[in-house]
């Protein structure tokens, strides 16, 4: 079996207080850090002993890879065969040098810059190194007006072959304008723009797509709370299967990317989990859906 795992465990703290964030906003204690290390090296065990194809993305409340279980945790599993895919959420706040212990064909970064939490040059060359480590990143803005000079300059001092996303703001409605900007800088952000209609669609959540929290329990993703079982005992196998989304919108990156009436696997392919697209053009949606939204141009 091929299977995609979004792992979320009870990290909830951040070295970043963003005032847009609707996470991280509490400081762990050291009870709840062991409980969170206990539990990640309890689903990284599970991983390594598995007999299925897994692409793993980690996506916790907090950030992770200032904890030294996270990085170890990705560099070791990145070395599995089976393993095709690991990738965490980051603010890249972390140090680098963990990275020459991982497999740079396997481990891939989705590095997300907060403006006014972290100097940008020091942003930008952590950037630099991981390009210079041969590691697959992204980058990524919150498309909110006073970001959009940060992301331009961003744009022109990226590596060329590093893909910008910006991700529209949360509760924000942008004019056409407004989105015309932010597109320019990422073709791909009519995507992220409006939230998408997603009521009884057919989507791969559940069935090749799970989310997994730090007790094991499964659900077809982070954003559905039924439960399918739990990883540890296997009780989730016999709920896997097509199914319809049962919410009225989808709108998180995470979330959307596996809706099937969506294109994002073949604008993503190779990069799904990383939110990294494929160098090909991609397909537009269907315009019943969502119009003719743009391909993504290279950069």
């Amino acid at each position: 079996m091929d299977l995609t795992i979004l792992y979320r465990g009870p990290l909830a703290s951040c070295d970043f207080d963003c005032p847009y964030c609707p996470f991280a906003k509490r400081q762990d204690s050291r009870d709840q850090l062991r409980a969170d290390r206990a539990a990640l090296e309890r689903f990284a065990g599970w991983a390594a002993a598995s007999g299925d194809q897994l692409s793993l993305l980690f996506t916790p409340w907090g950030e992770g890879l200032t904890r030294s279980w996270y990085r170890r945790t990705l560099a070791e599993l990145s070395r599995l065969p089976h393993i095709r895919r690991v990738a965490i959420q980051t603010n890249l706040s972390c140090r680098t040098d963990w990275l020459a212990d991982a497999d740079p064909g396997t481990l891939a970064l989705w590095c997300t810059y907060h403006p006014g939490q972290t100097p940008y040059d020091r942003f930008l060359a952590k950037c630099q190194d991981l390009a210079g480590r041969g590691i697959r990143f992204s980058v990524g803005v919150v498309g909110l007006p006073e970001h959009l000079e940060h992301a331009r300059r961003l744009r022109s001092e990226l590596p060329g072959h590093v893909y910008l996303w910006i991700n529209a703001a949360e509760g924000r409605t942008y004019t056409d304008e407004e989105a015309a900007r932010w597109t320019e800088l990422d073709p791909l952000f009519p995507y992220s723009r409006h939230p998408h209609s997603s009521a009884g669609l057919p989507c791969r959540t559940g069935e090749s797509v799970i989310s997994v929290d730090g007790a094991g329990t499964v659900r077809r993703c982070h954003f559905v709370p039924a439960e399918l079982g739990n990883l540890y005992d296997g009780s989730y196998r016999g709920a896997l299967g097509p199914r319809g989304c049962p919410l009225s919108v989808c709108d998180c990156h995470i979330g959307y990317v596996h809706l099937e009436t969506l294109p994002l696997y073949d604008v993503f392919a190779g990069g799904v989990l990383e939110r990294i697209p494929a160098p090909a053009p991609a397909p537009t949606l269907p315009g019943s859906l969502s119009g003719n939204l743009p391909l993504l141009r290279p950069v």
